[in-house]
């Protein structure tokens, strides 16, 4: 696993790409309210890991991973099969999706 700094500059690349696809979305006309969801969720998910990652704890720091792959995998599906989702919508979330799968990689979770 990596050190805790390292974790923590990763995670600051994830968080960076949920905003951005955050800030897609609210720009993003009759976006599906699965795919809001999905991204409302790992933007609440990015707001508490910081308290996660400083609290060192092995298990929490996983499960956020998991959790955040798990959301980053449903939005991506998602923006696949929608043909009408904007090219910045669909940018976002396939950049957010690759940033989780690196940091998963990175940490061998």
């Amino acid at each position: 696993m990596l050190h805790p700094n390292d974790i923590q500059h990763r995670f600051y690349f994830v968080e960076r790409s949920v905003r951005l696809a955050a800030q897609a979305a609210s720009a993003e006309p009759g976006l599906p309210r699965e795919l809001r969801n999905c991204i409302e969720l790992m933007d609440k998910h990015a707001d508490s890991a910081r308290e996660i990652l400083e609290s060192a704890d092995d298990t929490r720091i996983r499960k956020l991973v998991r959790d955040l792959e798990i959301l980053a995998e449903r939005a991506k599906r998602i923006c696949d099969y929608i043909p009408t989702l904007s090219g910045q919508l669909k940018g976002a979330v396939t950049h957010m999706h690759s940033q989780v799968e690196e940091l998963k990689r990175d940490m061998r979770v």
